[in-house]
């Protein structure tokens, strides 16, 4: 479920909206995007990390998608990121930031949550035998040589990254990595100064799809063709600040409403809901076939999120049956 929870909210709610042909790429996205996600929760779980663990994997997942496999870190060529915003020294920065924001939050935090919310028993326990996460882990490596072979060397054919970015970028993957699984659970966690109260969930969820657009719009051309909705009112490097300027305060208010008495998991669905539908949203600008594909999506990803909150109210509402129906037969 991880896995196919992952490959849609990643991709096929994102670039299927303005490319319909992806849903042909689904098998590698789900080698690629399912087992690399599912070895990031099963490495967090098995050594107790928390989101901070999630966040510096989602990071190092970022870097191995982007950077080794679809190699758009440094191509001048592939997907014109390179005339997004600003280029400096062989490195696409504008698209780097852009999609560490997206990966951690649509790749890693967004499907581990949906996952959590479906089967909250098994939020803490690992998902895979020993066999199994090594099974995961070379399917996540194929994935990423998929993506060189098929995407990449489809679409850039010739391009190979510099050797120098190419150990720069197996340097932060392994620093990630030791960072997240070593360092991180073994310190005592910082305590979040929780809000006094948690805003309704709506508000939640319209602060979600307002911040997200926010930030996609800031570093990348509306539906990812040729034109920025800013325009020319920022420098590259000043869209860079602005876009770090919104994703990081909404990550801490995030953090501060998770720690309130009154957060409850019809806030974590607005949460995820807002972003979802934001996400998606940015890709229905240019065409007509964008516009529809991306209305029908939208309609399902909340139809599907309404679904969920039934099934989260009516397993609370059994669970709160249970304990007084077992007080009742205590007395």
């Amino acid at each position: 479920m991880l896995a196919l929870m992952t490959t849609l909210c990643a991709e096929l709610t994102f670039t299927a909206v303005a490319v319909p042909k992806t849903w042909l790429l689904l098998p590698l996205l789900l080698v690629m995007y399912g087992a690399g996600v599912l070895v990031i929760r099963e490495a967090v779980v098995r050594v107790g990390g928390g989101w901070p663990s999630l966040v510096l994997l989602g990071v190092a997942y970022q870097l191995a998608e982007d950077g080794l496999g679809l190699q758009a870190l440094t191509s001048p060529r592939m997907y014109g990121a390179a005339d997004w915003g600003l280029r400096a020294f062989g490195v696409n920065l504008t698209y780097w930031e852009s999609q560490i924001g997206v990966h951690v939050a649509l790749s890693v935090l967004v499907p581990i949550g949906l996952t959590n919310l479906l089967f909250p028993a098994h939020r803490d326990r690992p998902y895979l035998s020993d066999k199994g996460l090594v099974g995961a882990i070379a399917l996540a490596i194929v994935g990423v040589f998929g993506l060189r072979v098929f995407i990449s060397g489809l679409m850039d054919p010739g391009y190979r990254t510099p050797w120098g970015w190419t150990a720069v970028f197996l340097a932060l993957i392994a620093l990630c990595w030791i960072l997240a699984l070593v360092v991180l659970p073994h310190r005592r966690a910082r305590r979040v100064r929780p809000a006094r109260s948690v805003p309704r969930p709506e508000v939640v969820g319209f602060v979600s799809l307002y911040l997200t657009m926010a930030f996609l719009t800031t570093l990348l051309p509306l539906g990812l063709g040729s034109q920025l909705l800013l325009g020319d009112l920022m420098s590259p490097l000043q869209r860079l600040f602005v876009a770090a300027l919104t994703a990081v305060p909404f990550g801490l208010l995030v953090l501060r409403w998770k720690a309130a008495a009154d957060w409850s998991d019809r806030h974590r669905i607005w949460l995820i809901g807002g972003i979802l539908v934001s996400h998606t949203a940015f890709m229905m600008y240019g065409s007509v076939s964008a516009i529809c594909v991306g209305a029908v999506t939208i309609v399902v990803e909340v139809y599907l999120l309404t679904v969920l909150t039934r099934h989260v109210r009516r397993r609370a509402t059994g669970r709160r049956d249970g304990h007084h129906a077992a007080h009742l037969g205590a007395m």
